[in-house]
Parts: C-alpha cells; sequence; structure tokens
C-alpha cells in the first residue's frame, strides 16, 4: 500500500532528511586516500546520533553498520570495515539513512578519491544526471513508469548501463515501503503519483552491462563484470507543483 504522508508527517520527514543530507556530507568531507571505510561509518553514526535521531541502517536486518560504503564496483549496501582504506583513483558511494520523530530521511551519493579517471567522473555525473531527469517526473498525475524510463533513457544515452536488480522505493515511518521504483522501463506503468508520497528515487548507473551478484557477506552488491558503479539518491516528495528534496539543503551534494 502507498502511503500518503499528512503535513505534520512531511514536516518530520523534512526534519529527518535534513539530519541525513548533514550525515552524507559530514562523509563525503572525510573521503580522501588513507581513509578507512570505518572511519566514515564512525563519523556518520556520530553526527547521526548528536542531533538526537538513531542509523536507519543500523541493525536493520541485521545490518552491522550505519552507512553503506561501496567502493569501485561494488554498487550498493557495502559494509564499512577498518581494513577497507580508499585509494587515489577509487570511487565512493554512500547510502545513509536518519530516523528522526518516526519517519526516515534516506540519501546518496558518490565521491571521487583523490584524482579519478575521466571515465571516473563522467560516470558519476552521469549518475546524478539521471536521478534529476527522473525525480522531474515525480508530479501529481504521473506514473511510476516515467522516472523509470527518465533515468534509462538518460543513462542508455550516455553508453552507461542501469542496475536492474535493486530499485528505488517509498520511504517514510518505514524505510522501504510500495512503491517499487525500477531504474528502467519494465513495460509496467506503475501507480500514479499522488501529491503527498515520498520517493526514494536512486539510481545505480555503471560502465557496463548492469548484471550484478552478492557477495559471500551477503550485503555486498557488485556488478559481474567488474565495471565501476555509480549510485545518487535523494528523499523526494510529490508537491501539487515541483518536487520537493528533502534531503538536498545548502552544501549537499
Amino acid at each position: 500500500m502507498i502511503l500518503v504522508k499528512s503535513g505534520r508527517e512531511i514536516e518530520s520527514m523534512r526534519k529527518a532528511g535534513r539530519i541525513a543530507a548533514l550525515a552524507l556530507m559530514e562523509g563525503g568531507r572525510l573521503v580522501r586516500p588513507g581513509v578507512t571505510t570505518r572511519q566514515i561509518d564512525d563519523a556518520i553514526r556520530r553526527l547521526i546520533r548528536r542531533h538526537g535521531a538513531s542509523p536507519s541502517f543500523l541493525g536493520y536486518r541485521g545490518y552491522p553498520a550505519s552507512c553503506n560504503t561501496s567502493v569501485n564496483e561494488e554498487v550498493i549496501h557495502g559494509i564499512p570495515s577498518r581494513r577497507r582504506v580508499l585509494r587515489e583513483g577509487d570511487i565512493l558511494s554512500i547510502d545513509v539513512g536518519a530516523y528522526f520523530e518516526g519517519f526516515h530521511g534516506d540519501t546518496a551519493a558518490t565521491f571521487g578519491v583523490g584524482e579519478i579517471s575521466g571515465e571516473a567522473r563522467r560516470l558519476i555525473e552521469v549518475t546524478r544526471e539521471c536521478f534529476y531527469k527522473g525525480a522531474a517526473r515525480a508530479v501529481p498525475g504521473a506514473r511510476i513508469r516515467d522516472i523509470s524510463e527518465a533515468v534509462q533513457v538518460h543513462a542508455g544515452s550516455n553508453g552507461c548501463g542501469v542496475v536492474r536488480d535493486w530499485t528505488g522505493h517509498g520511504v517514510g515511518r518505514s524505510l522501504h515501503e510500495d512503491p517499487e521504483i525500477p531504474n528502467f522501463a519494465d513495460g509496467k506503468r506503475g501507480p500514479r503519483l499522488l501529491s503527498g508520497m515520498t520517493l526514494a528515487i536512486e539510481p545505480m548507473i555503471v560502465t557496463g552491462n548492469g548484471e550484478t551478484k552478492v557477495l559471500r557477506d551477503d550485503w555486498t552488491v557488485v556488478t559481474t563484470d567488474g565495471s565501476l558503479a555509480a549510485h545518487y539518491e535523494h528523499t523526494v516528495l510529490v508537491t501539487a507543483g515541483e518536487p520537493e528534496f528533502l534531503t538536498l539543503i545548502e552544501g549537499s551534494v
């Protein structure tokens, strides 16, 4: 069931979204060669708790950390580790959620570690563009398919692949709510959008064919062909006018 949020609920989601955005910014500031992904996770957890919120991911279905840190060919759900040291030329996707006043904010972005290749830089740019192409379709009367199609078309027109095994989703009192939001047009129109819906739109774009597998840790999703992957996400409110990005604040990515 797709939930339409009340004005009071939306205000709480704005607060949760702001904390998630601040946490992502905090993590992004630490991205440089020599830093471990566990150091980033620790900083994100401290910031979320300092603002009176809880990390959405910590303990979720047994997940052991406060954020996802996915490096290079890792698409999503990479587990922070003291042994994973960032190196010059890596790209790092950070996905973070904050739970506040009964609601979740969910956001992600991909960062370059030091100097990165032109291919990697372009992938990050295209992934971000895919989000905005899709999110622009999040208006009353549109369908989920409209979002999905916009993401797929922009990725394809830039020579990139789209991950099909993992999707965006509704978000609110639960971290994952209906509807699913694929990053490709699957032949279904999907539900019609209404003002008050809140959606986590999250393109996962790759330089290869988009096929993925889950590693033996039962969390980390990687590209099967070893191609680079990037991830970009905001929590989006459907309004009577333009969509509102609840996890986008001044200074955020």
